[in-house]
């Protein structure tokens, strides 16, 4: 045998049963991988495209389900659930499977945990306590992953021992594979899916049911990108689209930081959201190594501030004189703060791995729920019917209740009184049978009457399945319904946001739409660092490089809400435009002055509250004709990058202004109050209230204004009120201003201006070229019916010189602004500005409006489009 075995090296010699069995190597080799493959990629790594789970999670989230422990039962120690998941469904060790568990339990792993962790579950750097330690039970969402799942939905496999029946997916109401992603590696193939938001990837699921042939650039409407459990910044687009066009692709993700004062003259960089499943400690060493090896200039200190309570909060240090964004530049090149994720959508689609692209993915789920409510509706179809059987039964053998009783009195065994039911009452033997087992107090006249009732419910119910069951535009209804419900249950505003680059270099925030969640997500943490679009992708390792040239700039703020900077140049050349000037998108300005780019600005929101920024962080717009701000930021996203004081719901960006401007700061509100506060200010504060507003006021807009200015009032009943800001005494910031307008019932104020004294008065001439030439304040007021549906009414609009006006004390109520028509009962807008004013609709496109009528009291003419915005 020896010999045997030396002249033919090829063969790998085994005894089976005394049997000495002869297999080539590379045939056992070739079989033996073929099965560890395909054993790690359909049992093991990748996930199923139809619930998104792993069979390890499929396993914990069915089996804590039949534990039942639901959202509302009290916690269980892990270590039982991982028991009863290892001996029932899943022949493997302990360590895999509560590995699994923890990663359910993650909210920074996943965007939408299915397992509700009670004790220490790990974070970004450290790993969980043990199984013994910790405890669990199912997240709300991992209800839906279970839903209805003992009605026939999906099918069962027998267990590993034949003894237990384990689901082959769940039901998934929700689209956990889009929502949470997955990652794993397997033979020769690998997946790593990123998260998204549950609200866009329903509206898009809905928008594809609606429209099987939309295109990908339709679906990225309703999903514009990826939604991370941490947050913060996406850097490009086209990454993402690949990726959703072909199932692969790559995108940059960015921390979400903002400057502060960490004392009165050193600035540092905080930091308090992380790229994708990077954590503090990493970054902190890869700062500490950069510093070391003079690659980071600038940064003097870094230590990590994060906990429970407060989230992640890295404080970097700066030195005196360096840049912050040209030092955040460097950070971002040669730390973690910027992190690349590629995806690769690789899942298993009726047992075969697929790599698929986002409309892929969206028709296998719909595909899913499609299955699911059908098989539902054929469960509930069945035994609805089975009731109604039995209950019809008891109806026929209720006409006679007396004879039933004397049938089975008489009979001498159950047998012969099932046989004599089934031929006295016509019945079946399981109608005979179930009266047979009917207790007494069931023959009750009540009785019947719940029967006859439960008889036309279960006949309504019938008729509605079976209407389901025969119609795929009813069972659509359903879907859909389910797949609203489930976002309204679970879904959450959307937390990262997506910058795009553009030709410039710079970046500019990507829109989302789609859903009323998408529109909500604006105002989250995340989108509110979008100063990250003015940093620049260079690194310096200069010194003179880093620091901050202090230059003339102009801030410029529109009626639209984007804010930016431009050259010195840029308020000249607003003052100095005519009514036929080139117009732009976003051209309408309401805030505009001179400052210094190593200076602060501040923005006035309508909750009362002013917002110090620096001016260094607003994106640097090109000197052009148009002064368009088209490529500025929201300012609504950045007045809650504060610490002294938390934003307030619904709070939005009314104005923008100096802050070394001395003079008094007027400012008017829906409820007719006007103050001028005297700038008296804390020191050590970033944010700060600046009136003390009523508890349903607003305001409406603020600028400075002297003695000798003019304030004006227009109410949405036409009433113009204008009088000097002098008869307004300067007041301190905590109180309540005093009344400017006398309203008259179920009026508010639509607009409040600031005229300086030396633009009231109206110029009017003809120059030789038969041209004329304008000047001065005007009124613009746009009439309408107030039952309209918004921006379904274009309204008449009248231009005025406020000139035209007489000016009256303060707190009466003005003079009428515009006489209303039939079919116009309120104003619909208001201005007061410098001729010409300049208008546009929601979508940028240029309004025009009428010549100025020097009667103060006329109707307006009508207008070719709604207006949106005006200045």
């Amino acid at each position: 045998m020896a010999a045997h075995r030396k002249s033919n090296p090829g063969y790998d010699v085994r005894q089976i049963d005394e049997h000495i069995v002869e297999t080539p190597l590379g045939e056992e080799m070739s079989k033996s991988f073929l099965e560890y493959a395909y054993s790690v990629i359909y049992a093991r790594a990748l996930p199923d495209a139809r619930d998104g789970l792993k069979p390890v999670q499929r396993r914990i989230i069915y089996q804590m389900g039949q534990m039942n422990l639901t959202p509302d039962k009290p916690y269980m120690k892990s270590a039982r659930a991982v028991g009863e998941v290892m001996g029932k469904l899943h022949p493997h060790g302990d360590s895999s499977i509560y590995e699994a568990m923890v990663r359910l339990a993650q909210p920074f792993a996943l965007r939408l945990p299915l397992i509700d962790g009670h004790g220490n579950f790990g974070s970004l750097d450290d790993g969980p306590a043990a199984s013994r330690y910790t405890e669990a039970r199912l997240a709300p969402a991992a209800l839906g992953m279970n839903a209805n799942i003992d009605e026939g939905t999906v099918d069962f496999t027998p267990n590993y021992d034949n003894k237990l029946k384990e689901p082959v997916v769940l039901p998934s109401a929700i689209p956990n594979l889009l929502v949470n992603g997955s990652s794993g590696i397997a033979v020769g193939m690998a997946t790593n899916m990123v998260t998204h938001n549950l609200g866009e990837v329903v509206a898009a699921a809905k928008h594809l049911m609606f429209h099987p042939d939309a295109s990908l650039d339709d679906l990225m409407t309703y999903i514009p990108g990826p939604d991370l459990p941490g947050g913060g910044i996406i850097v490009g687009r086209e990454g993402i689209r690949q990726a959703y066009q072909s199932g692969r692709g790559a995108f940059i993700t960015r921390s979400v930081t903002h400057i502060e004062n960490v004392t009165a003259r050193k600035k540092a960089i905080v930091v308090t959201e992380l790229p994708f499943m990077v954590g503090p400690e990493r970054v902190l060493e890869r700062i500490s190594d950069g510093v070391k090896n003079h690659r980071i200039e600038g940064v003097s200190g870094a230590i990590d501030l994060t906990d429970r309570h407060n989230g992640t909060r890295l404080v970097i240090e700066l030195k005196s004189g360096f840049d912050p964004a040209k030092v955040l530049s460097q950070l971002f090149k040669y730390t973690p703060l910027e992190d690349s994720y590629t995806i690769n959508n690789v899942a298993l689609v009726e047992g075969r791995p697929h790599t698929m692209g986002l409309k892929e993915l969206l028709e296998v789920w719909i595909k899913h729920r499609r299955d699911v409510i059908h098989r539902r509706s054929e469960y509930r179809k069945q035994k609805a019917q089975e009731r109604l059987h039995l209950v019809e039964g008891l109806l026929l053998a209720m006409l006679d209740i007396d004879e039933v009783i004397q049938v089975i009195r008489t009979s001498e065994n159950a047998d012969a009184a099932k046989t004599r039911l089934m031929a006295v009452f016509d019945l079946d033997e399981v109608q005979a049978k179930y009266i047979l087992e009917m207790r007494l107090r069931r023959l009750t006249k009540m009785s019947r009457i719940e029967l006859e009732g439960e008889r036309d419910d279960l006949k309504q119910q019938l008729d509605a399945l079976n209407l389901i069951l025969s119609s795929s535009a009813e069972l659509d209804k359903v879907v859909i319904q389910e797949m609203d419900q489930a976002a309204q249950a679970w879904n959450t505003p959307r937390r990262t946001v997506i910058l795009d680059a553009e030709a410039s270099g710079e970046l500019a925030p990507v829109a989302v739409q789609g859903n009323d969640s998408a529109e909500d997500a604006s105002t989250t943490v995340a989108q509110k660092l979008a100063l990250a679009a003015s940093v620049s992708s260079h690194s310096a390792s200069q010194h003179s490089n880093l620091q901050v040239s202090d230059e003339p700039c102009t801030v410029l703020m529109s009626s639209s809400g984007l804010i930016a900077r431009s050259n010195e140049g840029a308020l000249d050349m607003w003052q100095s435009r005519s009514a036929s000037a080139e117009r732009a998108s976003d051209d309408q300005i309401v805030s505009i002055f001179t400052t210094h780019t190593l200076a602060t600005y501040a923005i006035i929101t309508s909750a009362g509250r002013l917002v110090t920024l620096p001016v260094a962080d607003l994106p640097q717009l090109p000197l052009t004709t148009s002064l368009s701000l088209s490529g500025g930021v929201r300012a609504d996203e950045l007045i809650g990058m504060t610490e002294s004081t938390q934003p307030i719901a619904g709070e939005k960006a009314i104005a923008a202004i100096d802050t070394s401007d001395s003079r008094p700061l007027a400012m008017g509100t829906t409820k007719g109050v006007v103050k001028r506060w005297n700038r008296q200010s804390p020191s050590t504060m970033d944010s700060w209230s600046i009136i003390d507003l009523a508890e349903d006021d607003r305001l409406i807009f603020a600028a400075p204004a002297e003695d000798t200015d003019t304030l004006v009032f227009i109410s949405t009943d036409s009433s113009l009120l204008n009088f000097e800001a002098g008869k307004v005494r300067p007041q301190g910031r905590n109180s309540g201003g005093m009344t400017g307008i006398r309203l008259a019932e179920n009026a508010q104020v639509l607009c409040f201006a600031v005229v300086p004294h030396n633009q009231i008065a109206w110029t009017y001439s003809e120059g030789d070229n038969g041209l004329s030439s304008q000047a001065g304040a005007v009124v613009l007021t746009v009439a309408g019916e107030e039952e309209a549906l918004p921006g379904t009414d274009n309204g008449a609009a009248k231009v005025t010189p406020l000139q035209m006006y007489p000016a009256k004390g303060r707190a009466t109520g003005g003079v009428r602004s515009q006489r209303f028509l039939k079919g116009q009962n309120r104003l619909l807008l208001a201005c007061v500005g410098l001729w010409p004013l300049h208008a546009s609709t929601a979508s940028g496109h240029p309004v025009e409006l009428p010549e100025v009528d020097m009667r103060r009291d006329a109707s307006g003419q009508e207008l070719a489009s709604p207006i949106a915005y005006v200045a």
